[in-house]
């Protein structure tokens, strides 16, 4: 039972690895444990679980549903020798998370440094894009997204309610005024990135929805470098509170009418399934849902 075991453990990091070379290096053994393991299973079975070949390396369609059913009866059984041990479930394995590149720069990088420092048996693979992955095609464990989730299959755990906010640099304020009204921003220098665009919606204390034209001779596609043109006093920017509320503590930036703000987008995190959901992605979660939650307000 203990061989079968390993052989379920091996090919479950096959796949996740998409290589046997790296899972090999992720389990530390060499290259040829993890050969001869994943052809007894094979051979045991009488089923191909993988196909390989110069250009491909992918789990058959019965070699996915048996990673699907391993995954789950390899993470009972973790957490039942875990519980039996010392009461607790300690993540292990490999964690593939996917995120938006500026987001997850700034927000999920330092989570992922973090709980591998806490935790010595995880590993993470973050994969940065803005792009909508495929979770099952590339192996993703959780993404991160933000916005409600378009894909109704998929699980989603809301990490926290984001909004946009006006803000700019106390320089740029005391040469040019402050605004008191939304319709007040027309009159002054915006910069833009394409995810926002040149029409500000706003939302009022008591519900009531404005929109604004905000002109701008500064344009980007990323919200990165509109960010850094209002530090640097170059205009007002349209941004999510995530991401300058540090700026706004530290009085680098001004929030301008704090009254008005954007539409909430939720923060979400997706993931196959919650019934038999891996420690290690539980881990995960709850860790992006605390560092998300301080400071916020």
């Amino acid at each position: 039972m203990l061989d079968d075991m390993n052989e379920l453990r091996t090919f479950v990091s096959v796949v996740a690895a998409r290589s046997l070379s790296a899972a090999a290096r992720e389990m530390d053994l060499a290259l040829s444990v993890v050969s001869k393991r994943l052809a007894a299973l094979e051979r045991r079975t009488g089923i191909r679980l993988i196909a390989r070949s110069t250009r491909r390396f992918a789990p058959t369609e019965e070699g996915m549903d048996l990673y699907e059913r391993a995954q789950r009866i390899l993470a009972e059984v973790d957490q039942a020798e875990a519980a039996l041990t010392s009461g607790q479930v300690e993540p292990r394995g490999l964690l593939r998370v996917s995120a938006p590149v500026a987001f997850g720069r700034v927000h999920v990088s330092p989570v992922c440094g973090d709980l591998v420092r806490t935790h010595p048996m995880l590993s993470i693979d973050l994969v940065l894009t803005d792009r909508m992955v495929d979770l099952i095609e590339e192996g993703i464990d959780v993404v991160v997204r933000i916005g409600p989730p378009k894909d109704s299959q998929l699980v989603m755990r809301k990490l926290i309610d984001d909004y946009r906010v006006v803000v700019g640099a106390p320089e740029y304020l005391q040469r040019r005024g402050t605004p008191a009204t939304p319709a007040e921003l027309e009159a002054h220098d915006c910069v833009h990135y394409r995810g926002v665009g040149t029409h500000w919606q706003l939302v009022g204390p008591a519900g009531q929805v404005v929109e604004v034209r905000a002109d701008s001779r500064l344009r980007s596609n990323s919200g990165d470098v509109a960010l850094d043109w209002a530090l640097t006093g170059y205009g007002l920017v349209m941004n999510s509170w995530v991401d300058v509320k540090n700026h706004v503590r530290s009085g680098r930036l001004v929030h301008v009418l704090p009254e008005w703000r954007s539409e909430s987008a939720p923060v979400c995190a997706l993931f196959p399934s919650s019934r038999q959901l891996p420690t290690r992605a539980r881990v995960f979660i709850d860790a992006m849902v605390d560092s998300l939650a301080q400071g916020t307000g």
